[in-house]
């Protein structure tokens, strides 16, 4: 009696498996779909990964961008203004990366004084930014000081490129 029993449960889903509707794709199989919702999926990735490559890329040519300033001086340049308003533009509308304004100086001076005047350049570039809309939040100040000189040597071709503030920014919390 079981046997029966079983018996006909298999037939009538068997029956119920044949007359169900069928896909509104001619000819396709549970397979086809299962492949194109995987493709769909590996487009959406890729379009992901497009997009932050594209933001990574982008963010590294703005951190190439920095601000130089004259010597004992920590007021921003007519000539760069254009640089701060690139880099403004940037951060607003990339508004979850927080940048670090990296203060530095040349080698003459004290370490304090060197120290002091990166902190009124990076303050500087800080207060024009906030001018042109960027929020405080995603602003950092750091000074380096003579501590990350882009050149090394002792004349004045060098001390002009470590006269500078660098834009570092960093995605994430």
């Amino acid at each position: 009696m079981k046997t029966n029993l079983v018996a006909i449960t298999l037939v009538s889903l068997m029956i119920s498996a044949c007359s169900s509707t069928p896909d509104s794709t001619p000819n396709s199989t549970a397979a086809e779909s299962t492949s194109r919702e995987a493709a769909s999926e590996t487009s959406t990735l890729s379009t992901s990964e497009t997009s932050s490559s594209k933001l990574e890329a982008s963010l590294q040519e703005m951190q190439r961008k920095s601000v130089y300033f004259d010597f004992d001086e920590s007021v921003v340049k007519p000539e760069y203004r254009q640089v701060v308003q690139q880099q403004a533009d940037f951060m607003k509308s990339n508004a979850n990366i927080v940048f670090a304004l990296e203060g530095n100086a040349d080698e003459r001076g004290s370490n304090e004084y060197n120290l002091a005047l990166g902190d009124k350049r990076s303050n500087s570039v800080r207060k024009s930014l906030e001018t042109m809309g960027v929020p405080a939040n995603q602003l950092r100040i750091v000074s380096w000081g003579e501590e990350r000189p882009t050149l090394a040597c002792h004349e004045e071709k060098c001390w002009q490129e470590n006269r500078r503030v660098d834009f570092i920014g960093k995605t994430g919390p």
